[in-house]
């Protein structure tokens, strides 16, 4: 891998406050969906591994609370451990993760409040070793609830990406999420179109089961990237179901090719924006303030 694609040490969290809770992670990035069923989850896990094959320290913290599904997604291979009063996180496809599915019994519902989620989702930073990262991706419950607000208070989030499928509904769920995203101050690097189309394995006849273009327009219309879409095929579900994420399961595929690009362009923009592209490139502050100050002409 290119030295340049590759830093040798993970840097401090841009714009990182005194006392941040995870000082050896680079960039924090929160992974939503307007809605549920679009496959936030999914995309999480194969973006994480896709990171992770490009030579990255990764980590995911599942912090959709109520259903978390991340370490039967990702094929967890080491479990968890408690030493003292710290938690050593599990791992599993080279990638670090902590999940309350590791903590309730599988077919046990999480009755909770959200001042209960809060301190859930803290002691998650607090007491979670997370060690030196380049990414911690953050899977939030889907929809506009109290957990990116919980996040955007404790730790510096470098940015947000919204996952949506392609259909005209998507705009408006998506509308909402970097709204609320905006609210809170959180950076809105962009929107991945999961589902975007289907391929019959017979024929070879593309389908767009669920419209198309949906996620391009929403990212259009807010002026932030398209980080790009991913086909609808059976073998993702397949993958998530085993732990057997389509990146490594099936790497030669056109949707692990796809997801694949999608972190390579996210890793390039986050590069292009710190400034270590060019020397007389602008600051992370600034960029990031192009990509958020548009949200304000559709309020």
């Amino acid at each position: 891998m290119a030295e340049e694609q590759h830093p040798p040490h993970p840097a401090a969290s841009v714009n990182q406050p005194e006392g941040n809770l995870l000082p050896g992670v680079k960039h924090i990035i929160a992974v939503s969906s307007g809605k549920g069923g679009v496959g936030k989850s999914t995309v999480t896990v194969n973006l994480a591994v896709a990171l992770q094959q490009e030579g990255y320290a990764v980590g995911i913290m599942d912090a959709d609370i109520y259903g978390p599904n991340i370490p039967m997604m990702i094929g967890v291979t080491k479990e968890p451990v408690k030493e003292g009063d710290k938690i050593t996180p599990a791992e599993g496809q080279g990638v670090k993760v902590i999940s309350m599915g590791f903590f309730v019994p599988e077919d046990t519902p999480v009755v909770w409040r959200g001042p209960m989620v809060h301190g859930a989702i803290q002691q998650f930073f607090r007491d979670v070793v997370w060690g030196e990262l380049d990414y911690l991706l953050i899977d939030l419950p889907p929809g506009t609830g109290d957990v990116p607000l919980t996040l955007s208070q404790l730790v510096p989030l470098t940015g947000a990406i919204t996952v949506t499928t392609p259909q005209e509904v998507a705009l408006s769920d998506v509308r909402k999420g970097m709204t609320m995203f905006k609210k809170v101050n959180v950076p809105l690097l962009g929107v991945v179109e999961n589902m975007s189309y289907f391929v019959c394995g017979h024929c070879g006849e593309r389908t767009e089961i669920f419209s198309f273009g949906g996620g391009e327009q929403a990212a259009k219309k807010f002026e932030i990237p398209f980080l790009g879409r991913i086909p609808l095929d059976p073998a993702i579900r397949e993958g998530g179901d085993q732990g057997n994420p389509i990146v490594v399961g099936r790497p030669e595929s056109p949707q692990s090719q796809a997801i694949v690009q999608i972190a390579r362009t996210l890793v390039s923009q986050l590069k292009q924006a710190e400034g270590e592209t060019s020397g007389s490139a602008p600051s992370l502050s600034s960029l990031l303030k192009k990509i958020k100050d548009p949200i304000q002409k559709s309020s």
